[in-house]
């Protein structure tokens, strides 16, 4: 597999489809307060404006003295220099939130997921329909995604209720042969869209919904584009984890060696240009500062939306193209849930020896390797009470974009729920869901069965465990895992049969061909478990020397 350098700054000519999440990072990565600004607003409030706009992107000196000056992210606007505070029109429900890859949305059951604190039941109708519902029905409020699909509607388990279309109730078996079934009987909606092979919610209930905001990724429409997308359930804030994903530099030490890509070694200073700021997010040009160059581009769009796109010509003058995508859904306080998609318009010989099941078991690890300090990261947060400008030291040469995000978050942030900006703060109402990445000889046995601290009990629901952050929303994968069982059983039962005939046999001929063929099941049993494993099992750090 190429070196990872490859990837991110190449000297060949194509990439590969299938990369590595360490990979894909390096592709991509690049109210209260102690301190507030004095909000300004202009005559005409800003209105959210398309991608395009340019705003002034002068930095100012900092008055921490020269030194910081030079190596520290200082202010990037007038408003900045002078203390003001500008504020953009905006409302986090008038957004289209990533919930899903539309190949693995059930076709026989609903899904329940959540954006933000509000609980959402998909599922397709009779005619194949995707659907989103509350996730409350509303006769006793139980879960309509505990519940089953029969015949195109979602049935509540409790008491049998269904509903269908636009949310109305179509029967309740309770209900007297000569009476109508209330009007009130029905769930609120919200409006779905399959769009590029993904679906996306409209959370507004009171504003239709625009569907010009649904994001349109031009490479992914190109002839001849492919992609490998993986979904992950991850335990910390979504805020936290684009900062993360936005974040190239902490690649070569939080991933060094994985999959012999990230190095230590090639830890470095990074040079950035910001080439867009607008109400809807930021965009710019980044790479390595001894290169002098900035080949990727990055572009951050409201709510949650990240790519890094590349262009490589090759020696034959055809233009390759490369997009590393983030569709990062916010699932509550401490809780978030990623979409990751990686394409280009040509791959490598070497992309098609590998199958699909082991790049995304690849990326489960890698976000296990940085689940532990992003969770403190939250935690901190939330203990500290503090805007990120009173705790972080971004620096200039790899915390640029970090800086952009929390300083959009400033202008945007008093229309989420909660929001954690440059300057500003406006902490959660609920409390946080922090869950660490298990490290430790104790840590790592429990770890070593499919659920955290089960023993046999690979379905048990432990959102802390590889299974349920990523394989229960990965058809591929489970099928992969239930092929995997399904051939250990097979070849166990053989080996052992094997063996035993090899015992009752008196002829060495057929003693020797029994045992070689137990030998043989045996290594195939092995190597089952292996994969299942690789697919189930946590990333367990060992840099601790005992």
């Amino acid at each position: 597999m190429a070196l990872i350098n490859q990837f991110i700054f190449p000297t060949q000519t194509c990439f590969p489809l299938h990369v590595s999440a360490s990979q894909s990072k390096q592709v991509l990565l690049w109210s209260l307060t102690s301190n507030p600004f004095k909000p300004v607003l202009p005559s005409s409030r800003r209105k959210n404006t398309k991608w395009g706009a340019t705003a002034d992107i002068k930095t100012a000196p900092l008055l921490d003295g020269e030194e910081d000056h030079k190596v520290l992210v200082g202010p990037s606007s007038e408003e900045e220099r002078r203390g003001d505070r500008v504020v953009a029109d905006y409302d986090w429900t008038e957004e289209w939130y990533p919930l899903y890859l539309t190949k693995n949305v059930p076709e026989d059951a609903p899904l329940g997921l959540k954006v933000f604190d509000k609980d959402l039941v998909l599922f397709r109708d009779g005619n194949g329909e995707f659907r989103c519902y509350e996730d409350r029905c509303p006769h006793r409020l139980a879960k309509l995604s505990e519940g089953q699909l029969i015949d195109g509607r979602i049935e509540c388990l409790y008491h049998g209720w269904q509903f269908e279309g636009e949310g109305k109730c179509v029967k309740i078996p309770q209900l007297p042969a000569d009476a109508k079934i209330p009007k009130s009987a029905c769930v609120k909606t919200y409006e779905a869209r399959d769009s590029q092979g993904v679906i996306w919610v409209w959370m507004s209930l009171k504003t239709p919904p625009n569907v010009s905001k649904i994001p349109w990724f031009e490479n992914f429409a190109r002839p001849g584009f492919q992609d490998v997308s993986t979904t992950h359930e991850l335990p910390y804030d979504h805020s936290i984890l684009l900062e993360n994903l936005m974040d190239p530099a902490h690649v070569p030490i939080s991933h060094d060696r994985t999959d012999w890509t990230a190095k230590r070694e090639d830890a470095q200073p990074l040079s950035f240009e910001v080439a867009e700021r607008t109400d809807r997010g930021f965009a710019g040009w980044w790479g390595r500062e001894k290169d002098g160059s900035r080949p990727n581009f990055l572009r951050f769009g409201a709510p949650c939306v990240l790519q890094n796109n590349r262009e490589i010509v090759d020696k034959n003058g055809e233009t390759n193209y490369f997009s590393g995508l983030f569709l990062c859904r916010p699932t509550g306080q401490g809780k978030s849930m990623l979409i990751v998609r990686f394409g280009t318009t040509k791959r490598t010989p070497v992309a098609k020896l590998f199958p699909e099941w082991y790049f995304h078991q690849n990326a489960s690890k890698v976000f296990e390797q940085d689940m532990g300090f992003l969770s403190s990261q939250n935690e901190i947060l939330l203990k500290e009470k503090l805007p990120t400008k009173e705790l972080y030291l971004n620096l200039k040469s790899s915390d640029t974009w970090v800086a952009e995000y929390r300083k959009w978050m400033d202008k945007v942030g008093h229309g989420m729920p909660y929001h954690f900006g440059h300057s500003t703060i406006s902490l959660p109402k609920e409390p946080a869901v922090v869950e660490h990445a298990p490290a430790g000889l104790v840590a790592g046995l429990s770890a070593s069965s499919p659920a955290k601290g089960g023993i046999g009990t690979m379905h048990a629901p432990n959102l802390a465990n590889r299974y349920f952050r990523h394989v229960i929303h990965c058809k591929g994968c489970r099928t992969v895992v239930k092929a995997f069982q399904a051939w250990k059983n097979a070849l166990t039962a053989v080996a052992v049969a094997s063996a035993a005939l090899a015992i009752l046999v008196s002829g060495r001929q057929w003693k020797a061909l029994l045992l070689v063929s137990a030998s043989l099941c045996s290594v195939g049993v092995y190597a089952c478990s292996t994969a299942i494993a690789m697919n189930t099992t946590n990333f367990i750090r060992t840099h601790r020397r005992l």
